[in-house]
């Protein structure tokens, strides 16, 4: 699988065959490119640890959006280049003045974007994962850290509201250990993390590419269309009534009965073998226009 390394472009070893690697915005704070049906959202910024500032924010914002319109890529890895993910915000840019309405409009936007992606998105943290560092990771679905990763929000501290966590933080790891992280500002381990649920998974830090090569295969052993649908319905679940929710889920239900998904997985079963789902299919070939084709073709 090839993959953008940690200096940009892909490892001599990793290197994808020529047209399957798209690099969306070279020498932006944050950018995206995609390489073998996986895409990737890289903060640039290795020399000040990825901090936050303005471009970042506004590159970021981008970059989701872009991951969200490659019909190529289903699954989403966010990564800092270099020894972090993402140290929180710049403090020089904040004391600059640089930090400013427009930059926190745009940063909750680049999160929002991350959550309501209609795909897998998987954080692969290393080193610090501070303040805006924490709160970009809990926007994506899935979490893997290196061993020695450090989190912690502190923006109390600073005179600033965790904004990227206050609305998410308690739905990961429960009230006590949200106020707990958001109001002491302490920082923990990664193993610490694990226990909290914080993290879905910790590696090595030797280990951190074998281990998300492992997370990405199995996000890839899901249907791409129940996939989404579940994702969309489990945000919904904390504030939808599961009664008053009932139309939707059948009419999602449906959509994935119709879907070429379904198709395969049912042909699967029959032929006694993994469903195969990726690389996902063109809408065109779904349903009933499959088996139309096919009968046409027999």
């Amino acid at each position: 699988m090839g993959r953008p390394d940690r200096r940009g472009g892909l490892g001599e070893q990793q290197r994808s065959p020529p047209g399957r690697l798209r690099v969306k915005r070279e020498g932006a704070h944050a950018r995206y490119e995609s390489a073998d049906g996986v895409g990737w959202i890289t903060l640039t910024r290795p020399r000040v640890l990825n901090a936050l500032d303005a471009r970042l924010a506004k590159d970021l914002a981008e970059a989701a959006s872009a991951a969200e319109a490659d019909s190529d890529a289903w699954v989403v890895v966010v990564q800092g280049e270099g020894r972090a993910f993402s140290s929180g915000m710049d403090r020089a840019a904040l004391s600059a003045g640089t930090i400013d309405e427009a930059f926190f409009r745009l940063w909750i936007q680049a999160l929002n974007g991350l959550e309501d992606m209609g795909k897998l998105v998987v954080a692969a943290i290393r080193g610090y994962c501070l303040g805006g560092g924490l709160q970009l990771a809990l926007a994506c679905d899935l979490r893997l850290a290196t061993a020695d990763a450090v989190f912690g929000l502190g923006a109390t501290r600073h005179g600033l509201i965790p904004d990227g966590a206050v609305l998410r933080l308690a739905r990961v790891v429960g009230l006590g250990r949200a106020k707990e992280l958001a109001l002491l500002n302490d920082h923990i381990s990664a193993e610490a993390a694990l226990g909290m649920g914080l993290v879905n998974w910790v590696v090595p830090p030797a280990e951190l590419d074998a281990g998300l090569a492992r997370v990405i295969e199995k996000c890839r052993e899901g249907a791409p269309t129940a996939t989404r649908h579940t994702k969309r319905l489990l945000h919904e679940s904390f504030h939808t009534d599961p009664r008053a929710a009932i139309d939707r889920v059948v009419a999602d239900q449906m959509d994935c009965m119709r879907s070429w998904e379904m198709e395969e997985a049912n042909r699967a079963w029959d032929e006694k073998r993994e469903a195969r789902f990726h690389p996902p299919r063109p809408p065109a070939s779904s349903g009933r226009a499959a088996r139309r084709a096919g009968d046409r073709d027999g």
